[in-house]
């Protein structure tokens, strides 16, 4: 009987795995890198304006991160379109009109999230085994960090994402697992929305503030907070810029990759 199971289950595995798609095009940064990070890049046949390693390869840009261009993708003959929540839903009907199938994966909004995400997009392009791999991977990273950084409960933090106006990371994000996975305690927790005022920051007090890069903007918000001599964060010196690139980019690799800029910052 159990021959029967195992053989039964192969015969599964081998049928889900020989139905992955062939021709994907990407509307958002985040499924291009995951498809990069699976080495599927092969299959991508087109992807948005943000996409970097996507555009350094020559694929089609059929889309900005909102705005998709419908012609241009049909014309590629796609056999699976990956949309974000921020995709025109009525762009996506009219795809699934024309034969396409499309996936819509909404914004994570937690690292749980991600990673389940990154496991369903490795099923739809035949890299099961690989997401599988690279999920428990950085599971186990974040595990050490948390666990390295148990002490630290207790302290706050300000997380900036935008500069005009003030804007903050939110509880109920994927960004706010920076945070809480450490112990420590966002100060806009409780916000139901991410529009803040300095006051709000100062009265709060936070051990320790991160910027997310704006370019110059980023380097003026820097100094800035610099000034409030009164905030521990500053007295500490523990203002820090971390690339946007990396940190709002919902993957479980730079996911990581941000947890352990953030640690090795807030350990100097």
């Amino acid at each position: 009987m159990k021959k029967i199971f195992l053989f039964l289950y192969i015969l599964i595995t081998f049928a889900v795995q020989g139905q992955s798609y062939m021709r994907i095009v990407s509307l958002a940064p985040s499924f291009t890198q995951s498809i990069y990070y699976l080495e599927a890049q092969d299959k991508l046949v087109g992807c948005t304006s943000y996409c970097e390693a996507a555009k350094k390869d020559n694929k089609e840009i059929v889309s900005s991160v909102i705005k998709a261009n419908i012609e241009k993708i049909i014309s590629l003959k796609p056999d699976l379109v990956l949309a974000s929540g921020l995709t025109d839903p009525k762009d996506t009907e009219l795809l699934k009109k024309m034969g396409i199938r499309v996936e819509t994966i909404q914004s994570p909004k937690s690292f749980n999230d991600i990673c389940e995400q990154f496991l369903q997009l490795g099923e739809l392009i035949g890299k099961t085994e690989k997401a599988a791999i690279m999920v428990e991977e950085s599971k186990h990273t974040i595990e050490k960090i948390a666990e390295k950084n148990k002490h630290k409960r207790g302290q706050k933090m300000f997380f900036q994402i935008g500069a005009d106006p003030l804007f903050t990371v939110i509880s109920n994000t994927f960004m706010n697992d920076y945070m809480t996975l450490m112990g420590i305690e966002n100060i806009a927790g409780k916000l139901t929305q991410g529009t803040v005022t300095r006051e709000f920051v100062i009265a709060n007090n936070p051990d320790y503030i991160f910027i997310a890069t704006m370019g110059i903007v980023g380097e003026e918000e820097l100094k800035t907070w610099k000034r409030y001599t009164g905030l521990k964060a500053s007295k500490k010196k523990q203002i820090f810029i971390i690339d946007s690139e990396i940190a709002c980019q919902p993957t479980p690799i730079t996911f990581v990759e941000t947890m352990k800029v953030m640690d090795q910052l807030i350990n100097l």
